[in-house]
């Protein structure tokens, strides 16, 4: 079989480049079309180098990178270096890129490769704020029906928020995207903090992480070690959850995951619950599924596949 086409858009982010390593790890499943960075967790002309930096730290140097949006549909850009560092991958002392952003904007590569591609062979992965993918689809609605599915990390329903009491960040930055995507009839499967958080890098998976002695490994394990600290002092938990590795994992091995079809609607309107995923995980409304919507991972699985791709850098 051959392996499954996807674009990888992202705003990088220690978690989203561990994302971009699994894949890059993984060509006999997966075909990285091209990466699109968002503005996010940092603005766009970090999140656009920091994509490049984690494609050459693989010694995927060939990989297209585009640079796309640098601020929300309707609203001012809100970042997280609080949780990221200043530079989104602070840990690790990584050199800048030598490999040039490739030449058009993002938006404009999404909707030229789902033009150019048969209907339906194509997933889109989402690691950041839907912003690119909104876009795309407010230019060109015809490449709805040809988008195979959207994996998206995103939203929450029984963790509820990071960013405020009600909101997950990627979905909370940029409301107006996530709505206008999860109304555009496109199959969704959304990974959310209640997958996630239960995805924790303990110390024992991150020395695992470091003895495999490779540059790939030693980074991973220095982002968590920065990263972590955060999710410590806010969660009380053994570890820092990697959130966007799921994106990925769910594509390689989605018998390690467990969720239901439900109604997802995204809050837009409400000062106190903006951003919130609805998520009617109990299918009390009535509303017509529109995600699979996961709830459970098995976390060994996961560590042991992502320790098993990163050994292969």
């Amino acid at each position: 079989m051959s392996p499954q086409k996807i674009i990888i858009d992202t705003d990088p982010g220690q978690d989203d480049a561990v994302a971009i390593l699994l894949a890059l790890a993984s060509p006999e499943e997966l075909d990285v079309l091209g990466i699109t960075a968002v503005a996010g967790n940092v603005p766009l002309s970090l999140t656009s180098k920091n994509a490049r930096i984690i494609c050459e730290l693989a010694g995927k140097t060939d990989v297209k990178v585009f640079a796309g949006c640098d601020a929300p549909l309707e609203r001012p850009l809100i970042t997280a270096e609080h949780v990221h560092g200043k530079t989104g991958l602070d840990g690790p002392t990584l050199p800048d890129p030598a490999m040039p952003l490739t030449d058009g904007h993002a938006v404009d590569f999404i909707i030229d490769t789902f033009r150019s591609h048969e209907a339906g062979t194509v997933t889109l992965c989402t690691l950041g704020p839907l912003t690119n993918v909104a876009v795309a689809l407010q230019r060109a609605p015809d490449i709805a029906e040809k988008i195979q599915r959207v994996v998206m990390m995103g939203g929450a329903y029984f963790e509820v928020g990071n960013i405020t009491p009600t909101a997950e960040f990627n979905i909370y930055v940029d409301p107006e995207a996530a709505k206008l995507v999860f109304a555009a009839g496109i199959p969704i499967t959304v990974l959310p903090l209640d997958v996630t958080h239960k995805a924790l890098v303990t110390t024992e998976r991150n020395d695992a992480f470091r003895a495999l002695g490779s540059a790939a490994g030693i980074a991973v394990a220095e982002m968590t070690d920065f990263f972590e600290r955060f999710d410590k002092e806010k969660y009380g938990s053994n570890g820092a959850p990697l959130h966007d590795p799921c994106v990925i994992a769910w594509l390689l091995k989605p018998d390690i995951f467990s969720g239901r079809e439900i109604n997802v609607e995204i809050e837009t309107g409400s000062a106190l619950t903006l951003g919130m995923t609805v998520a009617d995980w109990w299918r009390v409304s009535g509303r017509p599924a529109n995600a699979l919507f996961i709830g459970d991972i098995d976390a060994n699985a996961f560590f042991t596949l992502l320790t098993e791709r990163l050994a292969r850098y």
